[in-house]
């Protein structure tokens, strides 16, 4: 998974079928199970990369993800963000 489990991050875990989902986080006591599984559909599957085991998302699309919103639809306004712009040090 190449992330520390104790560090705070969130591993998701998606069913082959595409219509079951587990979270696994550390709350500083012990490990946190999160599961749902769909009723009828599925979640969307993102594109990962054949040599890559693993892809980062931020919380928000995760939460889309995870509310059935079709990501590649939906667009997000501009942003300031700090990773793009030229550091000067």
């Amino acid at each position: 998974m190449l992330k520390d489990p104790l560090s705070g991050h969130l591993f998701v875990f998606f069913g082959k079928s595409g219509d079951k989902c587990k979270i696994l986080f550390w709350d500083r006591t012990g490990f946190v199970i999160w599961y749902k599984q769909l009723e009828e559909g599925t979640f969307e599957k993102l594109p990962c990369e054949k040599n890559k085991a693993s892809i980062e998302v931020d919380i928000a699309k995760l939460t889309w993800i995870l509310e059935g919103i079709d990501l590649f639809k939906a667009r997000r306004r501009k942003r300031y963000d700090r990773k793009t712009q030229n550091e000067f040090i």
